[in-house]
């Protein structure tokens, strides 16, 4: 790390009309940094993403960086996501992406590193699906949900500060739980017609997962947009989020989409 006084000096030389490739044997400094110094003098501060600060551990908690990734990234950790523990205290969050949809899995990334800019993002390969990894030390911070054993099995709910965020950016934390426990479908279904059986097919979204609260954490997140919906159910157990008449269904295309 060179002072901001050695950066002047070392510009100084340059800007007298002398190479980079002369003033870096001069002084020892390499070409890359001299380049880097002519667009941005001023020391960077280096941040760690172990000792990135939390914006939830603030003596005044404050709510994540970029909300409307949050809000996204919040929908695909209550589907398909997990925070663990790793080593030296810190943890790392995985959401499960299936490799049938890759745009999913870039979004989740860009999910990621949105809200937490400091931290590094990995996919790791597993079979049919790719675990989309970030490490740091506050992860539960930022997901309270967290906790032993299934999300089905035990209460979940969110904090105010999550549904705030989540009522300001509904759409994103729709998309989230659709791209995660959800998909968007092309049913079919006969009629008569003159006395002729006759086909017709129409577009359906689901949403299914097992755990009441999240399938009625994303029923109120419809009902906030306007979108009507029923449930279906599996074995006498109403698993199932069926959104089926036309218009719910374009407000979905407009705000959602099918995965790609």
């Amino acid at each position: 790390m060179y002072d901001i006084g050695t950066r002047r000096q070392a510009l100084a030389l340059v800007a007298q009309g002398r190479s980079l490739n002369s003033v870096s044997k001069q002084t020892g400094i390499s070409r890359a940094a001299l380049r880097g110094w002519q667009t941005h003098l001023e020391p960077r501060p280096r941040m760690s993403a172990h000792r990135a600060p939390c914006v939830r551990c603030r003596p005044v908690p404050g709510l994540p960086d970029a909300v409307e990734a949050y809000s996204y990234l919040l929908g695909l950790y209550l589907g398909d996501g997990c925070v663990s523990p790793h080593r030296e205290g810190s943890q790392h969050l995985r959401i499960a992406c299936a490799d049938a949809w890759p745009g999913l899995i870039e979004a989740c990334r860009a999910a990621i590193r949105a809200v937490q800019p400091h931290g590094s993002v990995t996919a790791v390969r597993k079979q049919g699906c790719v675990a989309v990894t970030s490490y740091g030390r506050h992860w539960t911070c930022l997901f309270p949900q967290h906790g032993a054993g299934k999300k089905h099995e035990r209460r979940i709910a969110l904090e105010a500060w999550q549904q705030d965020i989540v009522d300001a950016h509904p759409w994103e934390f729709i998309r989230g739980l659709i791209h995660s426990d959800g998909c968007r479908i092309t049913n079919w279904t006969t009629r008569l017609v003159g006395g002729e059986p006759k086909r017709y097919e129409y577009p359906r979204y689901f949403f299914t997962n097992k755990s009441a609260d999240i399938r009625e954490l994303f029923c109120d997140a419809l009902r906030a947009v306007g979108v009507e919906w029923t449930t279906t159910s599996k074995h006498g157990e109403p698993l199932q989020v069926s959104v089926a008449r036309k218009a719910s269904v374009a407000l979905m295309d407009a705000h959602v989409g099918p995965k790609y």
